[in-house]
């Protein structure tokens, strides 16, 4: 049981974007371009798309951390510069945001870099997922955000629609897996689900009932979806704890019923079960990271690069919801 338990923890989750860098743009920042979200895309195929990144896109819209939780019909700001009522049709049409490397040279200050692209300081920040605090040195690499003629836009989103995006976070998932995910995609669309402000009280609730501390399941649950019962992965990662089908079979066998991960209540307990289980079996750092590396990986190659991101910022969500905050509140 043990051993099932650990090859299904392994692709549980989808790839996280730590929370250092949302905020750095607010929402009264000017430069923005809007996207409206599409069935079936994905964060990091609207960062290909138009030439910035998932971690741009997290910071511009305070997305919660793992860069996938995201819903059709949900409107995306898009860095850019900003342009005129009377200038926005025409030149939205002419360009597109692209991006450039620069390597920083002795000297360099974000200040005059971003001068010298004619850019905000704001954007170039956001666009390298840096604080105004951070430092750079010369050797680094910085993306630049530029704007790029729309027809090479266009003959990129071209040729990239002859392919499927089957890729989410450097890991390449089957068709069938990606199809799987579509039609829980497709469902959870039709279907009316509880709020965000619901969707908390459920997690705290069903965290007490299975003695697990409810700020640890709010904090990977805002983690990991936002709250948003509707965000399925391309890894077919279903609703707010982001399960996949396999570990919801595990945890149905550890419950005695078999749970339904489209519906709220049992995607929920899924979750929780499942932290449970890792909390009591490891130390609470190496739980948060087997639910998102799978326990038996962590215990074998320790924490990836991206694991130990996905931690600190798991903890430090739960040391802010211990002091009462509250982000849908």
């Amino acid at each position: 049981m043990r051993n099932t338990w650990r090859k299904v923890l392994r692709v549980s989750t989808g790839f996280t974007v730590p929370l250092l860098a949302a905020g750095v743009i607010t929402a009264g920042s000017p430069g923005f371009g809007q996207y409206k979200v599409k069935n079936g895309d994905t964060l990091s195929h609207i960062a290909a798309t138009y030439g910035t990144d998932v971690r741009t896109l997290v910071a511009l819209n305070n997305l919660p951390g793992n860069g996938n939780a995201i819903y059709a019909g949900e409107v995306l700001k898009l860095p850019g510069k900003k342009t005129t009522a009377r200038g926005k049709a025409r030149s939205t049409k002419r360009t597109q945001v692209g991006r450039v490397t620069y390597v920083v040279k002795p000297g360099d200050t974000i200040s005059k870099i971003a001068k010298r692209y004619r850019i905000t300081q704001a954007n170039l920040l956001a666009a390298n997922g840096l604080r105004p605090r951070d430092h750079i040195y010369a050797g680094k690499p910085l993306l630049i955000p530029v704007k790029v003629h729309a027809k090479a836009v266009a003959k990129k989103k071209a040729t990239k629609s002859k392919k499927r995006n089957n890729t989410f976070a450097g890991r390449t998932y089957a068709d069938h897996i990606v199809d799987a995910a579509d039609r829980n995609r497709a469902v959870l669309r039709k279907r009316k689900l509880p709020t965000r402000s619901q969707m908390r009280s459920l997690i705290i609730s069903t965290a007490k009932r299975h003695g697990l501390d409810p700020e640890l399941a709010l904090a990977i649950s805002w983690q990991e979806s936002g709250w948003k019962q509707r965000v399925v992965s391309p890894a077919n990662a279903v609703g707010v704890m982001q399960v996949i089908p396999s570990t919801g079979k595990f945890v149905s066998s550890v419950v005695g019923r078999k749970l339904d991960l489209l519906k709220p209540q049992d995607n929920v307990t899924a979750g929780v079960v499942l932290l449970s289980r890792l909390t009591a079996a490891a130390k609470l750092d190496i739980a948060v990271a087997g639910y998102y590396q799978g326990l038996g990986g962590v215990r074998r190659n320790g924490m990836y690069p991206d694991t130990k991101r996905y931690v600190q910022s798991v903890l430090r969500l739960k040391g802010q919801f211990e002091k009462g905050w509250n982000p849908v509140g």
